[in-house]
């Protein structure tokens, strides 16, 4: 059978950082992402989406759909909002993804 069709695609995006959440009305993403305003962010509706919150753990974003284009084009999109930096790796990441870290400064001896 066609994997598309019979179960369908996901993709599953962890917000790492402070204050970091994620919340959906329908169609609607709405992140905190450490700007001074939310960003809201309109999903096609061949995307299903859900957002889970627990205490202790990142917020995750979960991408579903029958098209993989779409939705890897979308979850691109939304990665792009605040991709995760080198050195804490603050920001959007896909779960499973290692991140390279660098060193940060270090004191020099003089």
């Amino acid at each position: 059978m066609v994997k598309g069709v019979s179960e369908g695609y996901k993709t599953e995006q962890e917000l790492v950082g402070v204050g970091y959440r994620a919340s959906n009305k329908g169609q609607l993403l709405e992140l905190a992402l450490g700007y001074s305003h939310n960003v809201v962010f309109e999903l096609p509706n061949e995307i299903k989406i859900t957002t889970t919150s627990e205490k202790g753990q990142n917020p995750k974003v979960i991408l579903e759909s029958s098209d993989k284009q779409l939705l890897g084009m979308v979850a691109a999109k939304i990665r792009s909002l605040r991709k995760p930096e080198p050195y804490k790796g603050k920001g959007i990441k896909f779960a499973g993804e290692i991140l390279r870290r660098k060193a940060g400064k270090s004191a020099s001896k003089k």
